[in-house]
């Protein structure tokens, strides 16, 4: 079964990033994470904002908690805001319920991860976040 190991994550990274200068979006930072959550890789282009680490990470991490990529969740939260509210309170606030975040699933539709993209809109980071995922050999959920 194939893993998401550091190497995977880089190019994951990486070709996100190589997408965002080709569709000549504003600077990107993207992060991966295991399935638990953890920073495997992070990198952001020369004047991305310095708070995005955290909005990357933040997509991220809410698709992986929530077992659902951030258009899912928009949608979750446009129809239920009580419940991401409330589940925003009880991970400290580390919810970032908008498209960029995308599950990373391997040959089995097993979850092994999530990338995080901010810089851009919204619905452009779901676009290269799922190109660096597909890249590297993995299915996704945008």
């Amino acid at each position: 079964m194939v893993e998401l190991t550091l190497n995977k994550a880089r190019v994951i990274v990486r070709n996100a990033i190589k997408k965002g200068r080709e569709l000549n979006l504003k600077p990107l930072s993207v992060v991966v994470l295991d399935s638990g959550g953890h920073v495997i890789a992070f990198e952001k282009e020369n004047y991305a904002s310095p708070g995005r680490f955290d909005i990357a990470r933040g997509k991220a991490y809410g698709s992986i908690m929530l077992g659902m990529s951030g258009t899912a969740q928009m949608a979750r939260a446009e129809a239920q805001q009580y419940f991401m509210s409330a589940v925003n309170g009880l991970f400290g606030g580390n919810v970032i319920p908008v498209p960029g975040g995308v599950l990373i699933k391997n040959k089995n539709e097993r979850v092994i991860g999530a990338v995080g993209v901010t810089g851009d809109s919204s619905d452009n980071d779901a676009i290269v976040a799922m190109h660096g995922v597909t890249f590297a050999g993995f299915s996704g959920d945008v």
